[in-house]
């Protein structure tokens, strides 16, 4: 079991979370070319890791749990961050945590109320986190290298990012809800 814990993708997933501090110092300080180059390797590790895990057949527990982790810790930082240096609206870093701990608080009372329920991400939530990734890489990159062409593409993206947030939220709350509904009425017919 010691063995599957340490695997090769878990370090890697390790790593990244090893560059969040990094990252976050270098917008502090408004490094963003550094921060550029970690949020590249942070993208590069990500991808490594999952095809490491599933090419070594390292599948394991520990990176079932630690990779979503990592990847919302570095999003939901960078949204903190860029938000606090003026990079992005508050409110749209608002919206973007507001979701998050929506869905947090939603998936706690369902496990403490039902039991645990597999409620896999949405095709629209997977198109939302995939959204905040480019975004928050178009505004590491139009802060590292401001030019005026970026700034529609930005400006373009944190609106899309704002929609699908708000979208997959409701989207989210819908469909627990029918789950939810049906799982009651399914459980009062036996």
């Amino acid at each position: 079991m010691k063995g599957r814990i340490w695997t090769l993708p878990n370090q890697i997933t390790l790593l990244r979370l090893g560059f969040l501090p990094l990252f976050i110092v270098s917008i502090s300080y408004e490094h963003y070319r550094w921060a550029l180059v970690i949020l590249v390797l942070a993208g590069l590790s990500d991808g490594a890791d999952g095809l490491l895990a599933r090419s070594l057949n390292q599948r394991s527990s520990l990176g079932a749990y630690l990779d979503p982790i990592a990847d919302k810790l570095l999003l939901s930082s960078s949204f903190v961050i860029l938000a606090f240096k003026h990079e992005i609206a508050m409110w749209l870093m608002i919206f973007v945590l507001s979701r998050d701990v929506i869905i947090l608080m939603v998936a706690v009372v369902v496990l403490l109320t039902y039991g645990y329920r597999p409620f896999p991400p949405s095709i629209l939530g997977k198109c939302t986190t995939f959204a905040q990734i480019v975004m928050i890489f178009a505004v590491v990159l139009s802060a590292a290298y401001p030019h005026q062409y970026l700034l529609p593409i930005k400006t373009a993206l944190i609106y899309t990012v704002a929609t699908l947030t708000v979208s997959s939220a409701l989207h989210y709350s819908f469909s627990l809800a029918r789950k939810l509904s049906s799982a009651d009425s399914g459980d009062g017919a036996g």
